[in-house]
């Protein structure tokens, strides 16, 4: 018998104040942070208790109830996880210096610079997100450009950095200035907490 018992996801505290961010508001961090974030948890939930509920027997490829779910779980559970590493990797200075990251950034662009180059013109050309993610693989750091959350990533890649580019990210602050935007958030990284994350999954 399928074990029916769910595992309600919860939504996840900022580990800074939300005035705390250097360019980025205290009102874009509370309403992407309390209510755009929060909006995927509540989904992803409702989701997950909605297929434990569903009769699977009416399963179709062009059109069913199983197929809606199954898509919107995805879009669901990564806009759930990339927001959850979005804020916890902010709060910081930007500097990446004597980072294992740093050297591994280093060793693959050539310089923190070159990397930097990289992330903002895959930010910029990316329609969801950018995310720096470590895929074990190849062993390799990836720049990966989503044009929506459950697409543009690889399986079993870990996402480290992942920079949320929707309008709703910056709009408020920056207005159509997506490249100052992606300048602030570099400037907000908290590398050590990047450092930890990517420890957990190099090898």
């Amino acid at each position: 018998m399928q074990d029916k018992t769910l595992i309600m996801h919860q939504h996840q505290p900022l580990s800074f104040a939300p005035e705390a961010l250097s360019g980025i508001s205290a009102r874009t961090t509370e309403i992407h942070h309390g209510k755009l974030y929060a909006g995927y948890v509540t989904k992803r939930n409702e989701v997950e208790s909605a297929m434990a509920e569903l009769d699977k027997a009416s399963a179709n490829q062009i059109f069913s109830a199983w197929r809606g779910l199954k898509e919107g779980e995805t879009f669901a559970a990564n806009g759930m996880i990339l927001h959850e590493v979005f804020f916890a990797i902010l709060g910081g200075s930007g500097d990446a210096t004597g980072t294992a990251v740093a050297a591994k950034i280093t060793e693959q662009w050539g310089s923190f610079e070159s990397f930097v180059t990289e992330f903002t013109a895959t930010a910029m050309a990316a329609r969801g997100w950018a995310i720096l993610a470590y895929d074990p693989s190849d062993m390799k750091l990836h720049i990966f450009a989503a044009d929506a959350q459950n697409q543009g990533g690889v399986w079993g890649a870990t996402p480290l950095v992942p920079c949320d580019v929707y309008e709703h990210a910056y709009f408020i602050d920056f207005g159509s200035d997506r490249k100052a935007y992606i300048a602030a958030f570099l400037q907000n990284v908290n590398w050590q907490e990047v450092d930890r994350r990517f420890a957990l999954v190099a090898r």
